[in-house]
């Protein structure tokens, strides 16, 4: 499986210092799992099957998809627990 992380999602990990990005790194690589690993939940008000994944203060919106037969873990946008899902 391989980790895609859109623009967003780059933009906000280029802020922050690097302890941080290793364990926001660590918790995604947790998802490639079987079964995935971490505090998971499905969002509400999406068809499209996008989960958060909680990082301390920091959330992780993802979804599952399908690329030329390679499974992919989309890494929509990150951001903190107050601000991500407006």
């Amino acid at each position: 499986m391989t980790i895609q992380y859109s623009r967003d999602a780059l933009k906000f990990l280029a802020k922050l210092d690097d302890r941080s990005i290793i364990r926001i790194k660590t918790a995604v690589h947790g998802l490639t799992q079987t079964p995935p690993v971490g505090d998971i939940k499905p969002l509400r008000g999406y068809q499209d099957g996008r989960k958060r994944l909680r990082v301390g203060s920091w959330r992780v919106i993802y979804k599952y998809g399908v690329e030329d037969l390679i499974e992919v873990l989309l890494v929509l946008d990150i951001g903190n627990r107050g601000d991500i899902y407006k």
